[in-house]
């Protein structure tokens, strides 16, 4: 009886070096979200090498849930799953709401726990209901994501701290040039494994460049222990706030959202299409790792679109392979020296790099949107509204400066606010009832044909 490639099961060595470049096509994703939240609360290089180890090990737990799977939890496709970049800005509107910055981090993993279960119970509803979830609102989330971690890219190209004499510096703007005209210099003139890995070669080579400069430290590698363990609840038990919660489950819909597309995209790939119980069973192991992960100190999970790519381009459709990958992020959240080497990277080098792995996900989103049916006015509608709602954080901070703390920690996300109004929208225009002209009018501001006007 013939194995499906994605059951088979492939000699050690190839499983481990196409394991390996699983990891190194996500590693830049996975460490980004902790060093973004760590940066907001003012994590001492220690801790920051801790929740980055931490992220690496859940994101591990996480990967083995969806390849292996137990029970009707998991997928059972190749996929690789780790801290979610839709998490990112919630969190950090936590930290700014929280007055005192040690409590940031155990209201967030409470939130992510509730969110967790929460989205686990809901999966199999969830996986009926992905027609409220169209190509026009996934769309519009995912560019939202990339747009609102750009300003964030800027900040580090500028240096690490806004006090300082040289924060955008000619020295720091001229690291994370650097860093992207490499990047760029990769994936242009290299193929194969080495294009995949462009965004992770690019931090080694800024971080080369950056020395003779002065801006790299290899304090925390050299005070990093060889082996460890991600200690539960090293930040403090988990706290439980209805802000926090709400705000994170917001990010769980997102998060389900993105991943039930990215299931059906690599279904089709490997050639086993993800039907309505697959569907439902990837959900869980999302869920139910995003409610392991604070646990161990990690953050939300949830499949990562880049390795799709890596499926498709490299024809190795194997689920064991990406679980071997998961099998080297486990050993890397055990060993903080490996995990340490990130913190090596001076911010602006992780600045240049961060433009394009931000930008990617912004362009990831506009062409989910090229497919929505922009044709259709209602459509065009409901992306201009709820990209100019999530925008709104962006452009003006200050804008919700009156409402509740409460709310703020909701309303200063632009990923929530913008997801909601898409849904929203998306059911006002395209379910509980159709507009009059839909099928005339192609675009918002043409002119409605007299003759459709009865």
């Amino acid at each position: 009886m013939s194995v499906h490639p994605v059951d088979e099961k492939l000699p050690a060595l190839k499983m481990a070096t196409t394991g390996l470049q699983h990891v190194a096509a996500m590693y830049a994703g996975v460490v980004a979200p902790p060093l973004i939240v760590g940066a907001a609360i003012g994590l001492t290089a220690t801790d920051l090498t801790f929740l980055t180890g931490a992220c690496l090990f859940t994101a591990g737990l996480a990967t083995f849930l969806q390849t292996l799977g137990i029970w009707r939890i998991g997928a059972r496709l190749p996929f690789v799953n780790g801290v979610t970049f839709a998490g990112v800005a919630p969190m950090t509107a936590i930290v700014a709401a929280t007055d005192d910055k040690s409590d940031a981090l155990p209201v967030i993993f409470g939130a992510v726990i509730v969110a967790g279960l929460l989205g686990f119970l809901a999966a199999p509803f969830f996986s009926k209901a992905i027609r409220f979830f169209p190509p026009v609102v996934t769309g519009t989330v995912i560019t939202l994501i990339g747009v609102s971690l750009l300003p964030v890219a800027f900040g580090w190209a500028q240096g690490p701290n806004p006090g300082a004499r040289d924060y955008g510096s000619t020295t720091n703007l001229g690291l994370a040039t650097a860093t992207l005209l490499i990047v760029l210099l990769l994936r242009r003139f290299t193929r194969g494994f080495v294009k995949q890995v462009a965004v992770l070669l690019g931090l080694v080579a800024g971080t080369l460049v950056a020395i003779p400069f002065g801006a790299t430290d290899f304090g925390p590698v050299a005070d990093a222990a060889v082996v460890g363990f991600p200690t539960p609840f090293h930040f403090g038990a988990p706290r439980f706030q209805l802000a926090a919660i709400l705000s994170m489950c917001v990010v769980m819909v997102v998060s389900m959202t993105e991943s039930t597309a990215d299931m059906l995209a690599l279904g089709e790939i490997v050639e086993r299409p993800a039907d309505e119980r697959t569907i439902a069973a990837g959900l869980r192991a999302d869920t139910l790792g995003s409610a392991l992960s604070p646990l161990f100190n990690g953050f939300m999970c949830s499949a990562f679109a880049q390795n799709i790519g890596l499926v498709a381009m490299t024809r190795i459709r194997s689920r064991y392979v990406v679980a071997t990958g998961g099998a080297f992020l486990v050993l890397m959240g055990l060993c903080p020296m490996a995990a340490s080497l990130i913190a090596v990277v001076p911010r602006p080098v992780l600045g240049g790099a961060g433009v394009v792995l931000f930008g990617s996900v912004a362009a990831s989103g506009i062409q989910t949107l090229v497919g929505a049916g922009l044709e259709k006015d209602n459509n065009v509608l409901i992306v201009a509204v709820s990209l100019a709602v999530g925008i709104i954080p962006i452009t003006a901070p200050e804008f919700y400066h009156a409402f509740p703390e409460t709310a703020k920690i909701v309303l200063d996300s632009g990923i929530s606010t913008g997801c909601v109004a898409a849904v929203t929208l998306n059911l006002v225009f395209n379910h509980l009832g159709r507009g009059r002209y839909a099928e005339d009018v192609t675009h918002p501001m043409e002119t409605v044909p007299a003759q459709s006007i009865s």
